[in-house]
C-alpha cells in the first residue's frame, strides 16, 4: 500500500540526514566514496523551487569539500549543509498554527532506503 504525506501549500523546509537517508551509510568511509540511494535525486528534484533543502550530517568539517564535490556532481539540490552534527537524535519542535496545521513533520527511513511517501498539498 503506497503512503501519501498531505501538506499545505505552503512553502517548506526539507531537513535530511545525509548518511544512511540521501547516500549509502558510510560509503565514504567503507568504499572511498560516496554512494546516492536510489530515488534520491528525483525526489528533491521534484519539490517545489520555494522549498528549502538543509542537510544535516554528523561527518567531521574535514569532509566538507569532498562532500560538496560529490553532491555538486550527482546535482543534488540543497541550500544549507551543517557538518559536526551530533550522532544523536535528531528532535524537531514547532507550533500548530491557530487553523489547527501541525508545522511539524518527522518521517522515518530504513537506513540505505530512500523511500518516502507521495506529496499531496491540499491543506
Amino acid at each position: 500500500m503506497e503512503q501519501v504525506l498531505t501538506l499545505s501549500t505552503l512553502p517548506k523546509t526539507w531537513i535530511f540526514d545525509l548518511d544512511g537517508t540521501l547516500v549509502k551509510h558510510n560509503g565514504y568511509k567503507s568504499h572511498g566514496e560516496d554512494t546516492l540511494l536510489e530515488g534520491v535525486k528525483e525526489y528533491l528534484d521534484k519539490l517545489p523551487k520555494e522549498d528549502q533543502v538543509i542537510i544535516l550530517t554528523s561527518r567531521q568539517e574535514y569532509y566538507r569539500e569532498k562532500t560538496l564535490a560529490f553532491l555538486e556532481s550527482h546535482g543534488i539540490r540543497f541550500d544549507r549543509i551543517l557538518f559536526d552534527m551530533p550522532m544523536g537524535e535528531r528532535i524537531l519542535v514547532n507550533d500548530r498554527k491557530p487553523s489547527g496545521l501541525d508545522m511539524a513533520v518527522a518521517l522515518n527511513l530504513d537506513r540505505d532506503h530512500f523511500s518516502l511517501p507521495e506529496i499531496i498539498r491540499e491543506k
